[in-house]
C-alpha cells in the first residue's frame, strides 16, 4: 500500500513530499523527516564555504524534495539499476531537475531502504530514528552536491553531517 503525504515548512520553505511503499520494521512520520532535511538545508545554506554545488540556489524560492521509503527488493533494483551493486542500500539520492515552471527549487529524490536502514541500526548499536535522521540528513547533502568519493570529501560531508546531527540532538554518528 502507498501513502503519499506532503509536508510545507514556510520557515524552512520546504516542499516535502514522502511516500511509504514499506513501513517495516520501522518508518518515521513525515514531520520527522521534514525537520531532517530542513536542518540540512538551513545548515548546508549557512557553510556554503563547505557546499560543493550552488545547487540550493535562491532561499527565497521553496526547495523541493520527495522521499520514497521502500523495501529491500526495490532498493535492490534500484542500486543494481543505478549503481550496478546487486544489493539493498540504505539510502539512494536522485538529483533534481533545478527549477520548475512554478519557480521551486526541485533538489531531487530520496529512496530509503526500512529494512537496511533498521539492520545497520541495530548493528551499529545507534536508535532507529538516530540513523534515519542520519540517512535523511546525508541524502539531502548528496543532493546539494556533497560527495564522498574522496577522503577529502567525504571529511568535509562528514563533518557537516556531525553538525547538523549534533543540532538535531543527535550524536556522532561515525563514533
Amino acid at each position: 500500500m502507498l501513502l503519499t503525504t506532503a509536508h510545507k515548512s514556510a520557515a524552512e520553505r520546504l516542499d516535502l513530499d514522502v511516500t511509504y511503499a514499506a513501513r517495516r520494521p520501522w518508518a518515521p512520520r513525515r514531520a520527522q523527516f521534514a525537520a531532517w532535511a530542513a536542518a540540512a538545508l538551513s545548515s548546508a545554506k549557512l557553510s556554503s564555504a563547505a557546499r560543493p554545488s550552488s545547487r540550493l540556489g535562491s532561499t527565497a524560492r521553496p526547495a523541493a524534495i520527495s522521499v520514497r521509503v521502500v523495501g529491500a527488493a526495490r532498493s535492490r533494483s534500484l542500486n543494481a539499476r543505478y549503481r550496478q551493486k546487486d544489493k539493498p542500500t540504505n539510502v539512494l539520492s536522485f538529483a533534481g531537475a533545478g527549477l520548475s515552471p512554478d519557480g521551486r527549487r526541485l533538489l531531487g529524490e530520496l529512496v530509503i531502504c526500512a529494512p537496511v536502514v533498521a539492520r545497520e541500526a541495530q548493528m551499529q548499536g545507534k536508535t532507529r530514528q538516530a540513523h534515519w535522521a542520519h540517512m535523511t540528513v546525508h541524502g539531502v547533502l548528496h543532493l546539494l552536491g556533497f560527495d564522498h568519493e574522496h577522503d577529502a570529501e567525504a571529511r568535509k560531508m562528514a563533518a557537516v553531517e556531525i553538525q547538523i546531527l549534533d543540532r538535531l540532538g543527535f550524536s556522532d554518528p561515525y563514533a
